[in-house]
């Protein structure tokens, strides 16, 4: 019973304490608050004001040690702020790496692209390689050694074997076919390469003008070639003749000669 009411005699005095407080309103607070968070710099808005004729003696003892707080903008967000430094600084630094990842990128598209014209692994994904040397090498490259005879005569055949025309141009072309295989394997710069494949490729079409026009003209030395003969027998059947009157005029003298 006795914990009951010394319970109660608390609560009775606490009672009045609590409803009997009142919420504080600091105006300087408040627009402080206001200031250094979200809103303008006002500087209407220090308190306590200087008052009339600047006599109020509060705004002396509020202001009167730093009279230049009230001219400063101190906001973090302010135009020159430390947050706005940091945020501009942040945004100078952002700009800054974007700039050299952007040079970095840069030298790596253009190693990348001096590489693939340096590489002779990767020749043949040149764009001039794909869309005209390699139709113009196709005949060398893909050559058949059997069908450099189609169309042929036996006889014109059988003349470029004997006098080893077919040999020679196999040779040739297997040393130009070599050439090629080197120079497209081989690292160097795109422009050399280039280069070199229209020097090969005019020594290939010398060779090829040069055989065909051995192929053509085969069926002409045969020609001739029968033709001399033709003309040689008469010669050698008038020779044999003439050699036999001249052994029968011979006969004849010893014969007179002996009587």
């Amino acid at each position: 019973m006795k914990y009951v009411l010394l319970a109660l005699l608390l609560l009775g005095l606490a009672m009045p304490v609590a409803f009997g407080q009142k919420a504080i309103r600091d105006d300087a607070i408040r627009y402080q608050q206001e200031r250094m968070v979200f809103k303008q710099w006002d500087r209407n808005k220090f308190v306590p004001e200087p008052g009339f004729l600047y006599l109020n003696p509060m705004y002396w003892l509020t202001w009167g040690l730093h009279p230049n707080y009230p001219k400063t903008d101190l906001r973090p967000l302010s135009p020159y702020g430390p947050q706005t430094q940091r945020l501009g600084l942040v945004l100078a630094m952002q700009q800054s790496s974007n700039s050299y990842k952007l040079h970095a990128d840069t030298l790596r598209n253009t190693a990348l692209t001096e590489t693939s014209n340096y590489i002779g692994a990767v020749s043949g994904l040149d764009p001039l390689w794909m869309l005209y040397y390699s139709k113009e090498f196709d005949p060398l490259t893909g050559q058949n050694d059997g069908a450099l005879l189609s169309g042929l005569e036996i006889k014109e055949r059988e003349y470029l074997q004997s006098t080893g025309l077919v040999n020679w141009y196999l040779e040739e072309s297997l040393a130009i076919r070599e050439r090629l295989a080197a120079l497209r394997t081989a690292n160097m710069d795109r422009g050399s390469r280039i280069l070199g494949y229209h020097r090969i490729l005019g020594e290939y079409r010398t060779l090829r003008a040069s055989w065909e026009a051995k192929r053509q003209r085969s069926k002409l030395y045969l020609s001739l070639a029968e033709t001399a003969e033709k003309a040689r027998k008469p010669n050698a059947q008038a020779t044999s003749a003439g050699e036999q009157n001249d052994k029968l005029i011979a006969d004849r003298i010893l014969s007179n000669s002996k009587l």
